[in-house]
């Protein structure tokens, strides 16, 4: 298992420390803690829910499994989840066809304005297209900083990338990102 930051910088050194002693409340109150942001992360990089889930289940059982083995140390424990959850991904990516990914449906919109509700799907499924168009690595570095808002810091040491590699991946998956919605703002898209 990769090491995590000092028991006092990082915030999940004691609970880690207490699973690997097999303190099941411990490990619940790190699954209350990380679940939402791991099944979001997921769901994200997979557009599937169910996929998502069983990610999110699938590196909590690592956490179990790898506790007595974590050696605190450079990054947090949290930065550890996320690669591991973002690893599973990729793995699941890999295993898909692209036909697959086209063929996940919108979520819809229950705004009560028709008109505004149109433009918001028609803009956030445009960004989800782009977003999703990305290499996996720019993908991944988008998501954790401006979806999961994570640090710079954070972000690449889950991606296991120098600060300035991260910079470089945001830095291009941005101009894709312009390169792909230039039309769609052209056309009156905000």
């Amino acid at each position: 298992m990769s090491n995590a930051g000092s028991d006092r910088s990082d915030p999940d050194a004691g609970l880690v420390a207490a699973i690997a002693r097999g303190d099941a409340a411990a490990a619940r109150s790190l699954v209350d803690r990380h679940l939402p942001r791991l099944v979001r992360l997921a769901r994200r990089m997979l557009r599937d829910d169910a996929e998502a889930e069983d990610v999110a289940q699938e590196v909590f059982l690592k956490v179990w499994k790898n506790a007595a083995a974590w050696k605190p140390g450079a990054a947090k424990f949290e930065t550890w989840m996320h690669r591991v959850a973002l690893n599973l991904c990729y793995d699941r990516l890999r295993k898909k066809t692209p036909s697959a990914l086209d063929a996940a449906p919108e979520p819809e919109d229950p705004a009560p304005n028709p008109a505004q509700s149109l433009e918001a799907d028609e803009r956030a499924a445009a960004v989800a297209r782009a977003v999703d168009a990305l290499p996996d690595r720019q993908r991944a570095a988008i998501l954790l900083c401006h979806y999961e808002g994570l640090s710079n810091i954070d972000a690449a040491a889950t991606l296991e990338v120098s600060v300035e590699a991260l910079e470089s991946l945001l830095a291009r998956g941005r101009r894709a990102l312009r390169e792909a919605l230039k039309d769609y703002a052209g056309a009156g898209g905000k």
